[in-house]
Formats: C-alpha cells, sequence, structure tokens
C-alpha cells in the first residue's frame, strides 16, 4: 500500500517535471534517464539485496544466511551462530537450491487459480476506468484538472485500502469494490440520457475510485496468497495484465471512441464476472505467507457467510511444531518475537486466538505490523 502512495506521488510531480522539460521529447528522456539510474541498483545489492525469504525458500543457504546476518546488523540485533545453522534454517531436506518459473505455476492447481482471477480482477480495474473519465470530460474545465482529480481518487483509493483491508480482510474489501465499480458502470451504461448531470459526475468518480482500489487490492493479496518461491513472477504477470487493461484508454482515443459503447458493455460485463470468480479466493488476514508450491496449493477458500469459528479447519500453513507459533528467521532477524499464550491454542498456529504478542526490543507491537514486516 506504500508503493500506492509513492505512485500517486509521481504522478502528481511530472506535471511540474512537463512544465520545466517544455518539449515531450526532453519529457521522455529525463523519465527515461530516471528509471535508467533506478535499474543500476540491480547490480548493487548494497542498495537493492536479495529477499532473505525467497533465497530460504528455494534452498540457497550460504546466500540466506549472508541476507540474514546482514538484515540482523542493520537492526542492531544479535544472534547466536546457531541461529544460522541448516537445521534451524531449513526444516527439511539436503540444502539443494530448488527455482522455480512461471511454468511451474500453470502445473498447479489453486496456485494457478488465484493468479488468473487476480490477474483478471486487476485487468477490468484498469480497463474499465476509462469509461468513467469519459464521462467526466464534459463537467471538468480544464484538461489538467481532470488529470490531478484522477491522482486524487487514486490516493483517496490507497487510503480506503489501508483503513479497511486489515479490518474486515483482503476478499471481502475486493468483492464489495468489485460489485460498486459494476453497479456504477451498469447504472452509466442504461440510464446515462435519464440522469441528471450530478448524479453521472458522482458515479463516475465513485466508479474511478472504486475500479482503482480494486487494481491495487489485487496486487497486493496476490503478494499474500501467492508462494514465496513464484510470487516474484506471478506478481508481474497479474501486474502485466493490469498494465493491458490501462492500454484501453488509448486505444479508444486513438480511435476517437469508436466502439466505446462495446467497450463499455464488455467491461461492464466482466466486472459482473469477476464478483463470482472473487468468491473462490483464500482469505490471507491474519495468515502467514506460503512458502513453497505445497504451501500455496493447501490454501482453501473460507465460507462466506459463516462466522469465524466454523471456518475451513485446514490451516492455510501447517506449523512446524504443536507448542508454538511458527517463527521464520527473517522476522527473527529483524528483532520480532511471537510468544503465545500456553492454553487454549489457535486453530492456524497453535496459539489462542488474539493471544500474539510481538515484542521489538520490550515492547509490544500490534499483530499488524508483524503482518506487514514479514
Amino acid at each position: 500500500m506504500v508503493a500506492g502512495f509513492f505512485w500517486v506521488a509521481g504522478e502528481l510531480l511530472l506535471p511540474g517535471l512537463a512544465v520545466l522539460c517544455r518539449q515531450w521529447r526532453l519529457l521522455q528522456g529525463a523519465v527515461t534517464l530516471t528509471l535508467a539510474v533506478l535499474a543500476t541498483c540491480w547490480g548493487c545489492p548494497s542498495l537493492f539485496p536479495e529477499s532473505p525469504r525467497w533465497l530460504l525458500a528455494t534452498r540457497q543457504l550460504e546466500k540466506g544466511r549472508k541476507g540474514l546476518r546482514a538484515l540482523a546488523e542493520g537492526n542492531g540485533v544479535s544472534l547466536e551462530d546457531e541461529f544460522y545453522s541448516q537445521e534451524h534454517l531449513l526444516s527439511d531436506g539436503v540444502p539443494l537450491p530448488r527455482y522455480h518459473t512461471l511454468c511451474d505455476v500453470f502445473c498447479t492447481r489453486v496456485i494457478w487459480k488465484n493468479s488468473l482471477i487476480l490477474g483478471f480482477t486487476a485487468f477490468i480495474g484498469s480497463g474499465i476506468r476509462h469509461c468513467f473519465t469519459r464521462n467526466l470530460a464534459p463537467y471538468l474545465p480544464r484538461f489538467y484538472f481532470s488529470y490531478f482529480l484522477l491522482a486524487a481518487l487514486e490516493a483517496a483509493a490507497c487510503l480506503f485500502l489501508c483503513v479497511t483491508v486489515n479490518r474486515f480482510g483482503r476478499r471481502p474489501i475486493l468483492l464489495l469494490c468489485t460489485i460498486l465499480t459494476g453497479i456504477a458502470s451498469l447504472l452509466l451504461l442504461a440510464l446515462t440520457q435519464y440522469l441528471l448531470d450530478w448524479i453521472i459526475l458522482t458515479l463516475s468518480v465513485l466508479g474511478i475510485a472504486y475500479s482503482q482500489a480494486v487494481t491495487m487490492l489485487s496486487i497486493f493479496f496476490a503478494s499474500e496468497v501467492l508462494p514465496t518461491v513464484v510470487r516474484g513472477a506471478g506478481l508481474g504477470l497479474i501486474m502485466a495484465a493490469s498494465f493491458v487493461g490501462k492500454a484501453a484508454g488509448p486505444i479508444m482515443d486513438i480511435q476517437n471512441n469508436r466502439g466505446f459503447f462495446l467497450h463499455h458493455v464488455v467491461f461492464a460485463s466482466f466486472a459482473i464476472l469477476s464478483v463470482l470468480s472473487i468468491m473462490l479466493l483464500p482469505e490471507s488476514k491474519g495468515k502467514g505467507l506460503p512458502e513453497s508450491l505445497q504451501d500455496g496449493e493447501s490454501q482453501r477458500r473460507p465460507p462466506l457467510f459463516r462466522s469465524s469459528r466454523r471456518r475451513d479447519q485446514l490451516p492455510l500453513l501447517s506449523p512446524r511444531s504443536a507448542g508454538h507459533a511458527p517463527e521464520h528467521p527473517v522476522l527473527t532477524a529483524l528483532g520480532l518475537q511471537v510468544s503465545p499464550a500456553p492454553s487454549g491454542l489457535c486453530r492456524l498456529c497453535a496459539v489462542p486466538p488474539g493471544a500474539h504478542r510481538t515484542t521489538v526490543s520490550g515492547q509490544q507491537l500490534p499483530s499488524a505490523s508483524l503482518e506487514a514486516l514479514a
């Protein structure tokens, strides 16, 4: 979610850069030069280190040890040498590297289903936005005002997600935003000529905000349900689907909005279809990140209209021991410890519901901080 605010900040800075450059060729060169400078971080491990979680998940023990040592030293955490032993870092098997590609995702069932659904919702959220922005043109004074309005709505959508997803869950909020996006699209599609101007403007603004929330939450949701070993490839695929949906706007502008009605009908129908597919997704709130393909395949879809006590009894991740909550080496290197209560075991990680206590240097932190740093 923090990356969403940086994205909005970049959009707000772009008009100022355009004023300084004056010509579009200079603007394109300035943006390309900035991206080239950022690309140099890829070859500098100190500025852009590899993820220790991914290194351990792919059985790259030596590189994982180096990453954990650097992470612990950077956070001022002193760890014993036993922490970096093979028995502690790897639960089973010989530390042979296990690399996975995007083709491995196609051979799975649950992971491929989740990736397909989230890629589809990201595509719909980006593509349907042009149907709403076109309705804003007759009501806005200048063209640059609509640009700043879109950036402000993206910031509002990001703030809405930060407030709601940790409280109500990822899947319910994604379902709600998709339903509201579909309803706004259908009302504008069928009743535009019968509605008042302020109602059309309100529906368009709400549709833009909720469609942006659908796109952002789909990408964020995918980062939690995809296993660590294929998370980078899966996120790249879903973000590519989002950018393909964004390309619908420029294509319609090139065609002078010919076929806009068909474009609106198709994306409104896809939005309703995505509502049904979202119900097949698992819920990742309060659950650990899946590490291997087996962990990703063990995810279960919780019932939609039942209480939390009667949800499926199969855990998202099997705890490594029955007496305490599973600790990831990356969390220990960050100085985070999870201390369970002794009785009333939770069905997920063998601790009582709500009894997880996260301590950093003797101070307690809420469980949301642990989930964010994991």
